[in-house]
């Protein structure tokens, strides 16, 4: 067995990207690979077979790898609810909810739970590819760490240090990162890998030469900027437009301080006949077809931020001129009547009222649904897949009307006048033939649809080949030693 980390001078470096080549790369060459991230902190997550959470960047990567995703890759996911406080999921489950400090506190017991999840993996895989979290050089943060070298100094494994060059300043990135390194940590970084170039290379090569003389650690490569790359991201949410080149349906989407997975917009941006715009804070509301209210860790205080934003009035009027409003997950309680929290599952106990749009009423309990499903839109003719994440149990008259049938039951709801829909369910766009009856409900009557899954899989072979061709492998996989 080999493992070999992957760690980057800060948040968004490309790590994840990194690491998902190198596992189809691996893959394809016939290695027994497998992702690992000890440590994460994302909004966006994927259920496992097992009906675990974890990372959906980790799922992905386990993808690229030809594997089901497994708890075991993703031991430690942090959901933040608040800018203190975040839901900590262990081994896929629901531990409990911390702040700040006193998570710190409990990493010790966290680590425990990473080593035996990295044991456990790395006794079934010939190479166990390691993804580290922000930067090793938070010096705040090194104590007990668990997410980069203190990983790395555990199980006694090699490094490679990445950073985006797109940022600027990339040459600093490096050398001011392994400054603060300890020693020990210095030696274990075997070199570098530069992401997101832009122009000639020839252009870059005297600071590379610098780099390994002043360093006297080699790039293993340099990757281009992949134009058009969209993989399921960690996290990270920018707010850009998908502008089609003839518009048939413009969507709307807010940007809430705690959406969760929004990869269930990836489908949309790659509709050639879809206009997707997402609107910050601040921004002013664009007129639409249809407002998507997307998935939200923290419902309750979104639904507030919504209505300090202006959502609100926003949605009313657009109904009132015929557009249409779906709500996914988070969105979807939204749309009710109330949401009620009785033991404070989201935050203070209470009742909240809902936008009203739907009659129902949502009751948070304890205890999280996690399951992968399978079903039918109305009629029978069209397959749905997708995956359930979320707190509350929904009832009320507008459940008669589903926007899906589960294969154990129905799933969202669908208002008389047909304006307003709502489902539990993540992932629903992803399937083509689903994507297009969708959009026709929601307006748009032409083909055109993209199928993620299949998007996906030759997204990574594309980034696989681009691994290939411009880092030395040859190298790589000696520090495997596969």
């Amino acid at each position: 067995m080999a493992t070999l980390m992957i760690q980057g001078t800060t948040s968004d470096a490309g790590k994840s990207t990194i690491v998902a080549g190198l596992c189809r790369a691996l893959a394809r060459r016939g290695v027994s690979v497998a992702p690992f991230k000890p440590q994460n902190m994302a909004l966006n997550s994927a259920v496992t077979p097992d009906g675990g959470e974890i990372g959906r960047s980790t799922a992905l990567q386990a993808l690229a790898c030809g594997l089901a995703p497994h708890c075991d890759m993703n031991p430690v996911l942090l959901k933040p609810e608040t800018d203190r406080g975040a839901q900590v999921i262990l081994d896929g489950r629901v531990h409990g909810h911390m702040d700040a400090l006193d998570y710190h506190a409990f990493k010790r017991q966290a680590r425990e739970t990473v080593l035996a999840a990295w044991e456990r993996l790395s006794g079934r895989f010939d190479a166990v590819i390691v993804e580290g979290a922000g930067s090793p050089a938070e010096i705040n943060l090194r104590q007990n760490d668990i997410a980069n070298m203190g990983f790395a100094e555990a199980v006694d494994c090699p490094v490679l240090l990445a950073a985006d060059i797109d940022r600027g300043g990339v040459f600093a990135q490096l050398v001011g990162t392994l400054e603060l390194l300890s020693d020990s940590e210095r030696a274990r970084t075997r070199g570098f890998v530069i992401n997101r170039f832009r122009g000639d290379l020839a252009l870059l090569e005297p600071g590379l030469e610098w780099l390994t003389g002043h360093t006297g650690k080699p790039v293993f490569g340099v990757l281009p900027h992949l134009n058009g790359l969209l993989l399921d991201a960690e996290d990270g949410l920018g707010l850009t437009e998908s502008a089609a080149e003839a518009p048939g349906l413009k969507v709307v989407v807010p940007a809430l301080p705690r959406i969760s997975n929004h990869t269930d917009l990836d489908a949309l941006r790659l509709h050639p006949r879809v206009e997707l715009t997402m609107v910050g804070p601040g921004q002013a509301i664009p007129p639409a077809d249809v407002i998507l209210l997307p998935g939200s860790k923290s419902t309750v205080s979104d639904l507030a931020w919504l209505r300090r934003e202006g959502w609100e009035t926003a949605i009313q009027r657009h109904l009132r001129y015929g557009g249409r409003v779906l709500g996914i997950c988070g969105g979807f309680q939204m749309l009710g009547e109330a949401i009620e929290d009785p033991q404070g599952v989201e935050g203070e106990a209470g009742t909240t009222p809902g936008l009203g749009l739907l009659p129902m009423r949502t009751r948070m309990v304890a205890g999280k649904q996690l399951r992968n499903v399978r079903g039918t839109l109305p009629g029978g003719k069209i397959a749905v897949s997708g995956y359930e994440i979320h707190n509350g149990v929904s009832e009320g008259p507008a459940l008669a009307r589903p926007l899906i049938d589960l294969d154990d039951g129905p799933d969202g709801a669908i208002s008389d006048d047909g304006q307003v829909l709502g489902t539990y369910l993540h992932g629903l766009f992803d399937e083509a033939s689903a994507c297009t009856a969708l959009l026709e409900r929601l307006g748009l009557r032409v083909e055109g649809a993209v199928d993620l899954r299949v998007h996906r899989e030759q997204q990574l072979d594309r980034l696989a080949d681009a691994i290939e061709e411009h880092l030395d492998m040859a190298a790589i996989v000696k520090l495997f030693d596969v």
